[in-house]
């Protein structure tokens, strides 16, 4: 009855497999007078969810299947993201228009998957000073995505790119542009910046699209206090919908309440080492310490050396190691290799999960000099989110650790959280693709 239940319940985890990262676009806008040229990365995991671009419903989304509805996938960009100028609205390039080297359908790789790049134009009634970002792709459907819109003009004089991360919840953003030069600009035209390889009418395969000229011409100044923030919030989404480092958390705090101690057994006489509640809180809180703070330092570091791209390790080996990461520290409840410096284990472990918690700001297209600010507000909202569990799981971890019904749940839930660790192991490992041919 018991392995009945856990395999339903691995069963009804089992869609958490595929959440780790979330869902992302990327909105990219260069600002030349009165015209807004515009790059849009949308993942085509959400795009197939809303427009069912799966058509042969075979699991895989093959290049045909995409290119045929490519002006859907146009008309929902166009339609759930506005722009205004100053206060009045910019109009987007009409759907009719001709597939030009500007619009040719393109694919695009982020580390989560393959997107699709759409370029198109809005035009303004006069210079644009300030821009304002209306965004609501996917609001209906996925409450967890984010936009990631970054902001240019096309003159030398215009200073750094502004960040914004934009969501369901906070979908409008201001973007307030250096004042103008009073010659026109000698470089860096919207032309420039919608430049991609000539069409191709009927590919065998996918075009893939270039990278934007202006896409590493940001310094330090690229994030605002309003962009700090963001990137504080998009942290604590980060950790509140990676499940993969939840479950890892989880498997740490669980045992963090007891200590190993020897039990003897007064009918045999045998002693076994067991885990046995801790009579000291101040211990309890000395473990989820050290092992908060491993788990801390760890990641910092590898978050900082993969976004800054001095250490790079492919996606699919560091999304397989982090599942692999989760399934020992599970099982090390079940059956203690590690148990009194967890900490140690936490810190090498740690490393790996701050690769995973770098994909969200390395897709963001950020050049180094402008990385400190989103990097670090990055981190503290990650950190935020962290401190949260830890708020919410050891009040009631404490207060049970001395019952059945916990003693019970650390058996079963490490067995579990190994379970569904284990379905995303093999799954990441096997490096199941989104697109076919």
């Amino acid at each position: 009855m018991k392995s009945a239940c856990l395999a339903a319940l691995l069963v009804a985890l089992a869609p958490f497999a595929q959440a780790h990262k979330a869902s992302d676009a990327y909105v990219t806008l260069h600002v030349d007078g009165a015209t807004v040229a515009a790059r849009i990365d949308i993942a085509l995991r959400d795009l197939d969810r809303d427009l069912d671009l799966d058509t042969n419903a075979d699991d895989q989304l093959s290049w045909k299947e995409v290119r045929t509805r490519w002006a859907d996938i146009a008309a929902l960009a166009r339609n759930d993201i506005r722009l205004s100028a100053d206060g009045a609205r910019c109009t987007p390039d009409a759907a009719s228009t001709p597939v030009t080297d500007a619009n040719t359908p393109a694919l695009t790789e982020h580390s989560d998957g393959t997107y699709a790049v759409l370029r198109t134009q809005w035009h303004c009634a006069a210079p644009v000073q300030a821009l304002s970002v209306e965004y609501e792709l996917f609001a209906k459907t996925d409450p967890t995505h984010r936009g990631i819109a970054r902001v240019s003009r096309a003159d030398a004089d215009a200073g750094t790119p502004q960040l914004a991360v934009l969501s369901p919840g906070n979908g409008w953003h201001r973007f307030k542009l250096p004042p103008l030069p009073t010659a026109p600009a000698a470089s860096g035209t919207s032309a420039d910046f919608v430049e991609t390889p000539a069409p191709v009418p009927v590919p065998a395969a996918a075009p893939k699209a270039q990278p934007d000229a202006n896409a590493d011409t940001a310094s330090a100044d690229d994030a605002p206090a309003s962009s700090f923030f963001g990137f504080v919030r998009e942290g604590v989404h980060h950790i509140l919908i990676g499940y993969d480092h939840i479950l890892f958390l989880l498997s740490l705090l669980l045992p963090a309440v007891w200590i190993r101690s020897a039990v003897t057994d007064p009918r045999t006489g045998v002693t076994r080492t067991r885990w046995v509640p801790s009579a000291n809180l101040r211990l309890a809180l000395a473990n989820v310490l050290k092992v908060v703070t491993a788990f801390t330092v760890a990641h910092s570091i590898t978050l900082a050396l993969s976004v800054l791209d001095v250490v790079d390790p492919p996606s699919r080996w560091v999304e397989s190691i982090i599942a692999a990461s989760v399934v020992l520290a599970a099982l090390n409840n079940i059956w203690p290799l590690i148990s009194e410096a967890r900490w140690k284990l936490t810190f090498v472990f740690g490393l790996v999960h701050g690769f995973g918690f770098a994909s969200a700001l390395k897709d963001a297209g950020l050049a180094k000099g402008a990385l400190a600010g989103p990097l670090v507000g990055f981190n503290v909202g990650v950190e935020i989110g962290q401190l949260c569990i830890v708020a919410l799981v050891l009040p009631v971890a404490w207060s049970l650790r001395g019952t059945r019904t916990y003693r019970g749940a650390f058996a079963g839930g490490s067995l579990l959280i190994a379970g569904v660790a284990g379905l995303w192991l093999v799954q990441r490992a096997f490096d199941l693709s989104l697109i076919a041919g």
